[in-house]
C-alpha cells in the first residue's frame, strides 16, 4: 500500500460524503416540490446556522470575508441553483454543470493572485468547454439554455466563495461555513418574502410534510454539518491529492441517483457531455499528481 493510500474506513467515509453531495441534487428536486426555491434555500441556511453556531467558536476571520462567502454561497450559488432546478435543468445535469466552478476558481486565482495558467489547465478547460457546448446543442426539457446559464452563474458564485475561503487562510472549515450562514440566511429570507411573497412562504411551511422537512435536514445537516466536517477531517489526515480526486464522483452519484430515483434518462448525448466535462475536471485534478510521480521516477 502506498503512503497516500486511504485506509478502508477513511475511504468509506470519503465515499459517503461524495454520495451525500451527489444525491443531494435529487433531494433538492424533492424539496422544491414542497417549497419555493428561495424559501427552501433560506431554510437550508437557517438550520445550518442554528443551533450549530452556539457550539462552534467564531473563526478568526474578518467579518467582511465571511459576509462575502455567505452571500456568494447562499444567494449566488444555492439560491440561483434552486431556481434553475425548479423547471429549467434536471438534477443530474445540474450536478455535472455546476462542477465547472473549478475552472472559475482558477480564473479568480489568475485575476486576483497573479497565478499563471498551466498548459494542462488550458487542455482541461477545453475538454470541459466542449462538454458544455455539446449540452447547448441538445437543450430540451432536461437542459434549457436558461437552466445552463443559471447553473453556470451558480458555479461562478461558488468559485467566488472558494476564493473568499482561500483568502481566510487555515481555518476550521465547518465553523467558517456555519458562521458565514449568518450572511446567507437573512438575504435569502428577504428575497423569498419579496419575490415569492409571504402567502407562498407561509403556506409552504405550514403544509410541508415530514419528507419536505427531511429534505431540509439533508441540506443542512447532511451537506453542511456532516459533509464539511468529514471532508475537513479527512484533509487534515491525508494529502489533498489523495482526497480531492474523489470529488469527481459527485456528478457520477448525481446523475446516477437522478436516473434511478427520478427516472431521468441517460441518453448518449448526456453521457458524451458528462465524459467531456468529467474528463476536463479529472485532467485538472489529477495531472499535477501524475506529473509529480513521473518527475520522482525520472529523477536521478
Amino acid at each position: 500500500m502506498s503512503r497516500d493510500a486511504l485506509p478502508p474506513l477513511h475511504l468509506l467515509l470519503a465515499l459517503a460524503v461524495v454520495a451525500v453531495w451527489g444525491t443531494n441534487f435529487v433531494v433538492i428536486k424533492w424539496g422544491l416540490e414542497a417549497f419555493p426555491p428561495l424559501t427552501f434555500a433560506a431554510l437550508r441556511f437557517t438550520f445550518a446556522l442554528l443551533p450549530a453556531i452556539f457550539f462552534l467558536k467564531r473563526p478568526d476571520v474578518p467579518w467582511r470575508n465571511m459576509a462575502a462567502y455567505g452571500v456568494l454561497i447562499g444567494v449566488g450559488q444555492f439560491g440561483v441553483l434552486y431556481i434553475a432546478m425548479t423547471q429549467w435543468i434536471s438534477p443530474g445535469l445540474a450536478s455535472l454543470v455546476v462542477q465547472v466552478q473549478a475552472f472559475f476558481t482558477i480564473g479568480f486565482a489568475m485575476l486576483l493572485a497573479g497565478e499563471r495558467v498551466r498548459t494542462y489547465q488550458v487542455a482541461a478547460l477545453t475538454l470541459a468547454g466542449a462538454g458544455l457546448a455539446w449540452l447547448l446543442t441538445h437543450t430540451d426539457g432536461d437542459a434549457t439554455p436558461l437552466g445552463l446559464a443559471l447553473v453556470l452563474f451558480a458555479a461562478l458564485a461558488w468559485a467566488g466563495g472558494n476564493t473568499a475561503q482561500r483568502a481566510a487562510g487555515p481555518i476550521n472549515v465547518l465553523a467558517y461555513v456555519v458562521w458565514a450562514s449568518l450572511f446567507s440566511a437573512p438575504p435569502l429570507i428577504a428575497l423569498a418574502l419579496a419575490l415569492e411573497g409571504w402567502p407562498a412562504v407561509s403556506r409552504s411551511i405550514a403544509h410541508a410534510d415530514w419528507a419536505a422537512w427531511a429534505a431540509v435536514a439533508w441540506q443542512s445537516v447532511g451537506n453542511t454539518i456532516f459533509g464539511y466536517s468529514a471532508w475537513a477531517w479527512l484533509l487534515a489526515r491525508h494529502p489533498a491529492a489523495s482526497i480531492a480526486p474523489l470529488a469527481l464522483l459527485v456528478p457520477v452519484f448525481g446523475m446516477g441517483a437522478s436516473a434511478w430515483l427520478l427516472g431521468e434518462s441517460l441518453a448518449s448525448w448526456k453521457l458524451t457531455a458528462a465524459a467531456l466535462v468529467l474528463g476536463g475536471l479529472a485532467l485538472n485534478t489529477l495531472w499535477p499528481r501524475f506529473a509529480a510521480l513521473r518527475g520522482a521516477r525520472t529523477a536521478p
